[in-house]
């Protein structure tokens, strides 16, 4: 359980230091955005850090604007979570079946211009929609820090300063993440890439088959 400090005693450097501290207890979990960051950041270096989060972060900007509109209460219903937990399983899949695909042509020998900043961006984007606990975690915790930022002394500004350090978690865990995985490509080979990138396929289709049990269950309860 979260407990959040009284917003009345919050300025920007405590409203900072909390939603950075909460946002990165989310962060380090293992799921399917640190199996894409491993994976992209074998091949593209430490930037694939970075460029995963600018995609989280677009569409976590997006979805504080919609809690700020009212949408918190909606995200909560067992149909709704059961569509983004049905809906996420299979763009997983759909990832993953794209990995393992192309392991027998993979190498770490990138070609000039080879390796786009979309894959990345695209994957931090989708990997987070797909995610149900992630629509979850902002419908009920996100909401209550939106809620504490809103209520500081800052007021609207609270808000900017609240995404700004959470959005920073998500960015010092990945790029940390992909900082390690760069520094490690001198000491494997294509062979051990391939297994590497087969591995993190793997925890994506584990993460499929969760999510589609998960679906599975909301939509159970909603039809009851």
């Amino acid at each position: 359980m979260t407990v959040l400090p009284d917003p009345g005693t919050l300025g920007v450097w405590g409203l900072l230091f909390t939603s950075f501290v909460i946002g990165l207890s989310g962060a380090v979990m293992p799921g399917p955005v640190l199996a894409a960051t491993v994976s992209h950041a074998a091949r593209q270096g430490a930037s694939a850090g970075p460029l995963m989060v600018l995609g989280h972060a677009l569409l976590e900007a997006a979805l504080l604007v919609a809690l700020v509109l009212g949408l918190g209460p909606l995200l909560t219903r067992a149909s709704v979570a059961g569509v983004i937990g049905g809906a996420g399983a299979l763009i997983l899949a759909w990832l993953a079946w794209g990995m393992l695909r192309s392991l027998p042509s993979l190498t770490l020998t990138v070609e000039p211009g080879a390796a786009r900043a979309s894959g990345p961006v695209r994957d931090g984007f989708l990997l987070s929609l797909a995610n149900p606990y992630w629509s979850l975690w902002w419908a009920t915790v996100g909401l209550s820090l939106t809620t504490m930022a809103l209520e500081t002394p800052l007021g609207w500004w609270g808000l900017g300063v609240f995404y700004v350090g959470h959005i920073s978690s998500d960015l010092a865990w990945f790029w940390f993440v992909a900082l390690v995985v760069a520094k490690g490509r001198r000491f494997i080979n294509d062979t051990a890439y391939r297994w590497l990138l087969g591995c993190c396929a793997g925890f994506l289709v584990f993460f499929a088959a969760y999510f589609a049990w998960f679906a599975w269950e909301q939509l159970g309860e909603f039809l009851a």
